[in-house]
């Protein structure tokens, strides 16, 4: 073979490249009737599942202070309907003492604001029409200690 620097390199790459060209536009890609599409008509055996929407949901946000009125982060707030047992929602204030829970709308709701020196406090909600939001703001006493 008879080459000059590196063009029998470059010849030989361009016949590869024409060789791949022509073997793609000989063998054409198969037709699309062989992809399979899914029927709408045929429902699945489960029925389908209500997605929730919070849109008439009510908003309980507020915030919580100490006893030298400063924002309180850290407190733990817990949620439960009304003459239930058991708390059902709960949540932590952010650094800025704030908190938010969306809870169904039609009931009242009891709120137990509660940090570990501070007398626990309680306070109710009515979220039964008229608005969807409530704001509410409590401020945290310290436990009153005797000194000996």
């Amino acid at each position: 073979m008879n080459c000059l620097g590196g063009t029998c390199l470059v010849w030989t790459g361009v016949l590869l490249l024409t060789g791949v060209i022509t073997l793609g536009a000989q063998n054409p890609a198969p037709a699309s009737s062989t992809v399979q599409t899914q029927d709408s008509s045929v429902k699945p055996d489960k029925p389908s599942k209500k997605k929730y929407s919070h849109a008439d949901d009510f908003l309980i946000r507020g915030t919580v202070f100490n006893e030298k009125a400063l924002s309180f982060p850290g407190v733990e707030l817990r949620f439960r309907t009304e003459g239930q047992k058991k708390y059902r929602w709960d949540t932590y204030t952010n650094s800025r003492g704030e908190f938010a829970v969306r809870v169904p709308q039609g009931a009242k709701y009891e709120i137990l604001v509660h940090m570990k020196g501070f007398v626990d406090q309680a306070r109710t909600i009515e979220a039964q029409g008229g608005g969807n939001e409530e704001n509410v703001v409590f401020r945290m006493e310290p436990i009153a200690r005797d000194k000996k």
